[in-house]
């Protein structure tokens, strides 16, 4: 139970409050769905246009966002920390995924370094749901659902450091690289050995968590990032060589048909042109021909 009873200070602003924070501590998360307004007002403890008039506030700050029918949600609040325009130039030049994962190794060492310190009971049992579900989709060979379970694993690292501003910046890390904009998180984990190694890294951080090792759980984090970025330009790499071998197998072979088609046209032509010495022995026989036919016509 998330929402808690208002005990003093019924008010409007006491209930905005309460859900402002819970959205600020990543609590509730966009999409989320409040309870329905009678539910809602019960849990909170107050009157039903006190509650009303606190989520009509929210959703002036767009906060919250209410579909006619169908309920209020969690607005989408989890934006980026680049401009569209600096996104657009992060995308077309290579240096900026560099510094993408530079900045990613050290907050993913902090904030992973906080968690070992910070996790509560609570933050520690969510972290050994997320462990077991990447380990059963791991077993069954399902990259994309382990994929997923990897995404949450480190959202909730980062949400058991207890850290809002961490928290909010590394969210729209993810976002950027939700969008496609550094890597394909499946293309990863589509390389030869690469699934498994993620596994070990991921146990290894879990572990170092779950055990309140800071100094092991920082180290943990920054050695993952490290091979993720090092296997992604390996992969890339190889992936510019096997586009770039193709197009020379597909040249050479359309090479070999020209030749082939070339070569059949030259053998076809010189079948219908006869020998020279043959045209001219034709010539002489039909010039003898002509001078027999006179002679006799002569005589």
């Amino acid at each position: 139970m998330i929402f808690r009873a208002i005990s003093q200070n019924r008010t409007s602003d006491a209930v905005i409050d309460q859900i402002e924070r819970l959205i600020l501590e990543g609590v509730l998360r966009s999409g989320d769905q409040l309870p329905a307004e009678r539910e809602l007002a019960s849990k909170l403890d107050v009157s039903r246009p006190v509650l009303r008039t606190a989520l009509k506030d929210l959703e002036e700050r767009n906060l919250i966002r209410t579909q006619h029918g169908g309920g209020t949600f969690v607005a989408n609040v989890v934006g980026t920390v680049f401009s569209d325009e600096v996104f657009e130039l992060i995308r077309r030049h290579p240096k900026a995924h560099s510094d993408y994962f530079e900045f990613r190794r050290d907050l993913e060492g902090v904030t992973a370094e906080h968690a070992a310190r910070r996790a509560t009971d609570a933050d520690k049992l969510i972290l050994t749901r997320i462990m077991d579900v990447m380990r059963q989709h791991h077993a069954e060979g399902d990259i994309h659902k382990e994929s997923e379970a990897d995404f949450e694993f480190h959202q909730a690292i980062v949400e058991a450091s207890h850290n809002m501003l961490m928290l909010h910046t590394l969210r729209s890390c993810y976002k950027l690289l939700a969008e496609g904009l550094f890597y394909s998180r499946i293309r990863l984990y589509e390389w030869p050995g690469v699934q498994d190694a993620l596994l070990e890294q991921h146990e290894r951080l879990y572990k170092a968590i779950m055990e309140g090792k800071p100094d092991e759980a920082r180290e943990a984090a920054r050695h993952h990032m490290d091979y993720v970025e090092q296997t992604l330009t390996h992969t890339n790499q190889a992936g510019v060589w096997e586009e770039i071998s193709r197009m020379r197998l597909s040249q050479l072979a359309d090479r070999s048909d020209k030749a082939k088609r070339a070569k059949k046209t030259s053998h076809s032509g010189r079948s219908n042109i006869r020998p020279l010495s043959k045209v001219k022995r034709n010539q002489t026989s039909v010039v003898s021909k002509l001078h027999r036919d006179d002679k006799k016509a002569m005589s």
